[in-house]
């Protein structure tokens, strides 16, 4: 059986996932990430972290159906077994989400129960559900947003979730401890990705607004988040627990 720590991160294929990925394997963990339409992409990462010496798998994941999740973890536990020669993984990274830009008064229902299935209810059963598969000792890693601290308009259902999260992560640490568990979220600020359509990295007002806002006058990269993340997943972050962490280079401060 394998001997090197595993971590499963969701949404890895691009963006924050994928240097969360490389991070970890540059940190000698192997990584099986998850995809939601992007399988080109997320081979492409897979074959990166092979070539840093890790062994790496790709999985399809709709984060936001949890009715999914059943079929999807008895494809994780033949990965771990075929290609890790492994029963468990040890961290967990719930990295997957999607964007929501809508004024508060305009938001429609639909859109706040996809939100609200992607970034709550999809990381809640998934983690419930993972909790078999976690290795005793383990982490679990959500994401949150410097936007559950301060507010942007436009951001009321997709920030409110990210709230409960945070809150959601205080109660894992605390009912998980017993196992050697530990819960902490990572609250990036605005991080120049495809995110929203690439809002931040390709709209110079919006990039410029940003890095104004921001202590050290930049917009955030996806490498300022990635090591951060892999980072949790140290001994030498064994006794971080139960923490929000923002990585924002000071938004808002």
């Amino acid at each position: 059986m394998s001997t090197s720590n595993i971590a499963l991160v969701t949404g890895g294929s691009r963006g924050l996932g994928k240097s969360m990925a490389l991070n970890l394997a540059q940190k000698g963990i192997d990584v099986l990430l998850t995809y939601h339409s992007q399988q080109a992409e997320a081979e492409a990462v897979v074959a990166e972290i092979k070539a840093l010496g890790r062994q790496a798998a790709a999985v399809q994941l709709d984060a936001g159906n949890s009715a999914s999740f059943p079929a999807f973890f008895t494809e994780v536990q033949a990965t771990l077994r075929d290609t890790f020669q492994a029963e468990r993984f040890h961290f967990l990274i719930n990295n997957a989400g999607t964007s929501l830009h809508a004024a508060f008064a305009d938001t429609t229902e639909a859109q706040f129960d996809e939100v609200v299935n992607v970034h709550l209810k999809g990381p809640f059963f998934l983690t419930q559900q993972a909790l078999p598969l976690l290795a005793d000792g383990g982490r679990i890693i959500n994401i949150s947003s410097g936007l559950a601290r301060f507010s942007y308009p436009g951001s009321s259902a997709y920030a409110a979730v990210k709230g409960a999260i945070e809150v959601l992560t205080r109660y894992q640490a605390k009912e998980l401890g017993a196992r050697g568990i530990t819960a902490n979220v990572v609250a990036p600020g605005a991080i120049a990705t495809d995110f929203s359509g690439g809002m931040v990295r390709d709209n110079p007002q919006v990039n410029a607004a940003v890095a104004g806002a921001t202590a050290l006058g930049r917009v955030g990269q996806p490498e300022d988040i990635g090591p951060l993340v892999a980072f949790l997943c140290t001994d030498e972050a064994r006794w971080v627990n139960a923490q929000r962490i923002e990585a924002s280079g000071g938004m808002n401060v």
